[in-house]
């Protein structure tokens, strides 16, 4: 292995002693492979076991809570006890390929195709299209602690099945996200109006996965929390209101915090005083040493990743270049980091196992994979 990249394939270890063979971890990406029940299929476990043998942890594509918070076709579920040997085969997929598994946890919210939730799309508050049609109801409060209940059960069902942690998704403008954004929250109850109650969704939801991992796992289960660093809409959350939720969070004992970016050196909109500055930057100097940030977006090449841990974030995740190239850690560790493939190939989807639903998503959708 060449010198320089040593440190990018150096050994973690997180407060609670857990230890990462090397700082480089899968990112969660859907992949609409499982089949109709929301069952884990052979396709879907080739695909993860084939990238799970060099990094040194897998965080899951985003399985749901509730029968109600499906955000996809061919996501595999987490909703019932019955998904049980389902989850548990894709963690053992993992896990003998000597990685870590995650399992990152959501509710889709107005995200959730109707046609997958019985046409009962909820939200935070009602949201309205931009022809003034319902697209979503507001959760009444009961249904909303039904809903912080249903992340504790799926997190009793991830260690139940095997998994060394869960991954709360508060981002991506999933359900979370919807309570946080004062966009799609204008509720007047305890769980919305000021920043702090918008607040109070994502943290009673902390607080009950802790609870459970407590209650169920012992101190080596993993608990983190993925969250968007703005919106881009005036209206929504500025990088301000995120460096708030994320000082919050980092005072909650999680494991680790994961910012979901598509490029890693990416400069805020608004809400902070400087917008030429990285948001990674602002982000490690608000969180510190009380958690470790997981990095991502747009890391292809093995210099990519050198200049990104260049900041000093601890730990990077790496998404579409996995499918693209399989082997980028084993290619560092071997001293071929030049034979990295950066653009995907597209006679090669036998070659690099990738399941036909995701293969289909990558190929038509422009701009979205190098390549492409």
């Amino acid at each position: 292995m060449n010198g320089k990249y040593k440190e990018l394939l150096s050994p973690y270890t997180f407060k609670n002693g857990v230890e990462l063979k090397n700082r480089i971890i899968m990112a969660p990406m859907t992949n609409f492979s499982s089949d109709e029940d929301g069952n884990v299929t052979d396709a879907e476990v080739e695909y993860y076991a084939r990238r799970s043998k060099d990094v040194s942890m897998v965080i899951t594509a985003c399985t749901n809570v509730t029968a109600n918070g499906k955000g996809f076709p061919g996501e595999f579920g987490a909703d019932s006890d019955e998904m049980i040997p389902s989850l548990e085969r894709l963690a053992k997929a993992i896990k003998d390929q000597g990685a870590k598994a995650v399992l990152q946890i959501f509710h889709g919210g107005v995200q959730c195709p109707p046609d997958l939730v019985d046409g009962d799309v909820v939200s935070a508050s009602e949201v309205k299209d931009e022809n003034g049609e319902k697209k979503a109801r507001s959760l009444s409060e009961a249904e909303v602690e039904e809903i912080i209940e249903a992340f504790g059960e799926t997190t009793r069902r991830a260690i139940e099945a095997g998994y060394d942690g869960v991954e709360i998704h508060g981002a991506n403008g999933y359900l979370i996200h919807q309570f946080f954004s004062p966009m799609t929250n204008q509720r007047e109850d305890r769980f919305g109006g000021s920043l702090e109650k918008r607040m109070a969704f994502p943290l009673a939801i902390v607080e009950k996965v802790k609870s459970v991992v407590a209650e169920h796992a012992d101190p080596s289960f993993l608990v983190g929390y993925r969250f968007s660093p703005e919106e881009p809409e005036e209206e929504g959350f500025s990088m301000g209101d995120t460096l708030a939720l994320v000082d919050t969070l980092a005072d909650k004992e999680l494991d680790y915090l994961h910012v979901s970016l598509f490029e890693f050196f990416s400069t805020p909109r608004r809400g902070v005083e400087d917008t030429e500055k990285p948001r990674m930057d602002y982000l490690m100097e608000t969180i510190g040493d009380r958690t470790p940030l997981i990095g991502v977006g747009s890391i292809y090449s093995a210099e990519d990743a050198l200049k990104a841990f260049g900041t000093g974030v601890p730990l990077l995740a790496l998404g579409r270049e996995l499918i693209i190239d399989p082997d980028w850690v084993k290619k560092i560790e071997e001293g071929k980091e030049d034979e990295i493939v950066t653009e995907i190939d597209q006679e090669k989807q036998k070659e690099l196992v990738v399941p036909d639903p995701l293969w289909n998503a990558i190929i038509n959708t422009p701009g979205w994979f190098p390549g492409v």
